[in-house]
């Protein structure tokens, strides 16, 4: 049996993020976090005024990275992606602790649990809009990635969206949870008749929302893949192929951010837009 190839090592990852509020909107209502888990949270880039760590060791145990896009418009809309962020790194810290001391191989086990993590933050969301009701809407997309080398898991919630380049193949692993795609899914509307339709755009699942379903999708990560999560923000603008092409040339994740940030605001920038991009760059033969 091959070995299997080690795990990338913190100074062979290249990653930006990029938030912006776009040229229409006044306020930003995205969020976006990446962070390392090793027995505590070590944060590298944040949009988020502040967050706390947690105690412990050097190992990195875990790799995540999150974006959150807040709906509504209103002061709730920013209150959300902010505090489900806050609230999913909380949880989703406390379940791979607990995947790392229990039982590693049992997958199915850790899927559920990252599934009740999210919606135990829908739960505090839903409650904080209750016990606010000038905050309007506190609901929120959240889009996230866990690399548990060499296996990756996707969280995602509304149609933030999470994309995988291989090799020359951009495919978007993420669904859009929103009620024109499951129209489409049905065979009740086109593709291409969805994307017109204002009314099509509406999340049909969010956090914090009316209804959460929070789909998980585990994958094996390979040292080749580049990964892409974003707002809509983006592909209201930018389409797909562009977005591969941005990829495909990129020198560094800060310039295809970056690239793609003007690629967005240059079509008309109509909403915030919000960026991750990450690969793996081997330095050693071992």
């Amino acid at each position: 049996m091959p070995a299997r190839p080690r795990k990338p090592r913190d100074d062979e990852i290249d990653l930006h993020a990029i938030t912006h509020p776009g040229l229409v909107r006044q306020e930003n209502q995205d969020h976006f976090l990446i962070c390392q888990l090793k027995k505590q949270m070590d944060v590298w880039l944040t949009s988020l005024p502040e967050i706390g760590m947690m105690p412990v060791d050097s190992e990195r145990l875990a790799f995540l990275m999150m974006v959150a896009d807040g709906v509504g418009g209103g002061a709730g809309g920013e209150a959300a992606s902010r505090s489900a962020l806050e609230g999913v790194t909380r949880y989703v810290s406390e379940s791979i602790q607990a995947y790392y001391t229990a039982d590693a191989g049992d997958e199915a086990a850790f899927v559920e649990t990252l599934t009740a993590a999210v919606l135990r933050v829908h739960e505090d969301l839903v409650g904080i809009a209750r016990e606010e009701p000038g905050l309007g809407s506190a609901a929120t997309t959240l889009t996230l990635f866990i690399g548990l080398w060499p296996r990756a898991y996707l969280v995602q919630a509304g149609d933030s969206r999470y994309y995988i380049l291989s090799g020359a193949e951009l495919r978007q692993v993420s669904r859009d949870q929103t009620l024109g795609q499951e129209l489409v899914d049905q065979g009740v509307l086109a593709s291409d008749k969805a994307s017109s339709l204002r009314w099509a755009r509406a999340l049909s699942s969010s956090i914090g929302g009316s209804e959460s379903r929070p789909v998980v999708t585990s994958f094996t990560n390979v040292w080749e893949n580049v990964h892409l999560l974003c707002s809509d923000g983006l592909t209201k603008h930018v389409p797909d192929e562009r977005i591969r092409e941005r990829l495909m040339t990129m020198t560094s994740a800060k310039q295809a951010c970056e690239d793609l940030l003007q690629d967005a605001l240059d079509d008309g920038g109509s909403d915030n837009v919000t960026m991750i991009i990450a690969r793996t760059i081997r330095k050693y033969g071992d």
